[in-house]
């Protein structure tokens, strides 16, 4: 069976749900269904989300995991975030790049880890 997808494979649009039936006795409901904020989620949002829930949210076994720093598990988590619709893009930007500025001078993060970080914020951004 085929994993549900959230957005258009060709605009990237959300695509909506019209039909629901049971595979026991084929009964089908037909309408237009709200996918919920899961849906929004690409693959690999996704598979990063599996990944966090089996290590019970666990920052530090997801980093061994996925061989990811901590600052690069948080920065994933606020993706997540945004991409659900739970915080504004727009208004998470600066503070990011405030937080990646602060890991860096702290010594959390390697000036290539910041750099790609900041890039990934510009390319979501449109900068």
């Amino acid at each position: 069976m085929a994993q549900l997808v959230g957005a258009c494979p060709s605009c990237s649009s959300s695509l909506e749900v019209r039909r629901l039936e049971c595979p026991a006795c084929g009964v089908s409901v037909e309408g237009r269904f709200e996918q919920g904020p899961l849906a929004r989620l690409s693959r690999d949002e996704l598979s990063f989300v599996e990944v966090f829930l089996r290590a019970r949210g666990k920052i530090k076994d997801v980093e061994e995991e996925l061989g990811i720093s901590y600052p690069t598990v948080v920065s994933r988590l606020n993706d997540l975030l945004v991409s659900m619709g739970f915080e504004s893009q727009e208004e998470d930007l600066g503070a990011r790049r405030q937080r990646i500025l602060d890991d860096l001078s702290a010594g959390r993060l390697s000036a290539a880890e910041a750099t790609e970080q900041l890039r990934d914020l510009g390319a979501r951004d449109g900068s």
